[in-house]
């Protein structure tokens, strides 16, 4: 029956949905614009890091054993025979009682092995020759840095499904990664539902409200990795709602409704399902807020059908939604973040379904503490605007006190 509604456990809710995980497809783009895409293959070095022994130092090449007779007050004196800048090699052998000038990031010339840094030395001219007091004894193979150090040929450089993100560009970089196999990006459609909906540049009418949840859920997309088609609002119309979502259905790898989802005369949703065939995975969720939360299957094309209420709206992406886009991106973690941490205030309400609280998290004393961002009303937004997690209660019949641990979820920016 359309009504028939049985709430199931968030967890296996979530099961359900992520029974639908399906991977995308992998693109190819340029490294500027790689940032915040996900990896998609496993690279290798094809080179050692560095490819030569190079100096990490601006100072002077030399043999270790020239300055074993230095000591505190008796520096020793060596010949400088060249200069070697970041870039250019030295081509000659370096002799007994030679230094070599030589700038961060140049090749260690034949010879030498070890370097000092300029200000453990003193130069000057003498007959026209140039000459460095060195002012320290030196080890063999100090202050080089080798080849293959930093990273050595045939290893693995950055694993699939990893975010790219600036250090990772420049380590692409070094390798010659001009196009960067990506995951490629999901396009997921939304919809509202409603007719007292009014688009974000229409004025207020009586009884009318704009539509906040497309924009949300946009905005929630593109921070998730997703690519949004916004399609605009249905009307209470059933066969006009229908056939809009029967043709958007072919455009997208996911489709988001927002509203109709419940039991009221104009929730259009649930036919909307039954006439499209749909597999309803559940279409109730033992959780506050967004219970009526639903989704549906049609063959592999999940319809995630979330509560008209902006919180509600807001906790369902997060909870079921995201996983799926993780997944499809390959990322190597699916679904937000969570932590423990310590709830900041007590939270009387009782309730027996799980409940999501709009809150904030930040370091305390050491330790994470948490409390609501606003108030705890499903219709209000300002809570949302204000919060960078959420903040899971499990059901019962008791509240929770200032001092519990609870699990929070990480919202990002």
């Amino acid at each position: 029956m359309l009504n028939e509604r049985n709430p199931i456990p968030v967890v296996e809710a979530i099961k359900q949905v992520t029974k639908y995980c399906k991977k995308g497809e992998t693109e190819y783009i340029e490294l500027t614009e790689a940032r915040s895409r996900v990896l998609a293959e496993d690279l290798i070095a094809d080179h050692d890091v560095p490819s030569f022994d190079r100096s990490p130092y601006d100072g002077y090449a030399l043999r270790s054993e020239d300055t074993t007779e230095v000591m505190k007050n008796t520096p020793k004196i060596l010949s400088v025979v060249g200069h070697i800048g970041a870039g250019s090699v030295y081509h000659k052998k370096l002799e007994k009682n030679q230094a070599v000038r030589i700038m961060t990031g140049a090749p260690i010339p034949d010879g030498a092995d070890a370097i000092i840094m300029l200000e453990d030395t003193t130069t000057f001219e003498e007959s026209g020759k140039s000459f460095v007091s060195i002012r320290k004894q030196l080890q063999h193979q100090q202050n080089i840095s080798f080849k293959g150090e930093d990273v050595k040929n045939g290893t693995a450089l950055v694993n699939k499904g990893t975010v790219i993100n600036p250090g990772i560009i420049a380590l692409l970089a070094t390798f010659g990664y001009a196009q960067v196999p990506v995951a490629k990006k999901p396009v997921i459609g939304v919809i509202a539902t409603g007719s007292e909906l009014l688009e974000i540049d229409q004025p207020l009418e009586p009884g009318k409200i704009r539509n906040s949840n497309a924009y949300m859920m946009i905005g929630q997309l593109q921070r998730a990795g997703a690519i949004p088609q916004y399609y605009g609002a249905l009307t209470d119309n059933l066969e006009e709602s229908l056939e809009k979502i029967s043709e958007v259905m072919k455009e997208v790898d996911f489709l988001i409704t927002t509203g109709g989802v419940s039991v009221g005369d104009f929730d259009l949703l649930p036919e909307i399902y039954q006439e499209l065939g749909a597999d309803v995975l559940f279409n109730k969720v033992a959780m506050r807020p967004g219970s009526v939360t639903t989704v549906a299957a049609v063959n592999d094309t999940l319809l995630f059908g979330l509560s008209g209420n902006p919180s509600a709206c807001y906790v369902g992406f997060e909870l079921f939604t995201r996983p799926i886009i993780d997944s499809f991106l390959a990322k190597e973690t699916i679904g937000i973040q969570q932590e423990q941490a310590t709830l900041a205030v007590d939270f009387s309400k009782v309730n027996p379904f799980d409940r999501f609280i709009r809150g904030r998290y930040e370091f305390k004393n050491g330790q994470l503490v948490t409390e609501p961002a606003g108030k705890d009303k499903s219709n209000m937004v300002h809570s949302l605007a204000m919060a960078n997690c959420l903040i899971q209660l499990p059901g019962g019949t008791e509240g929770y006190k200032q001092g519990d641990k609870v699990t929070i979820h990480l919202l990002g920016e």
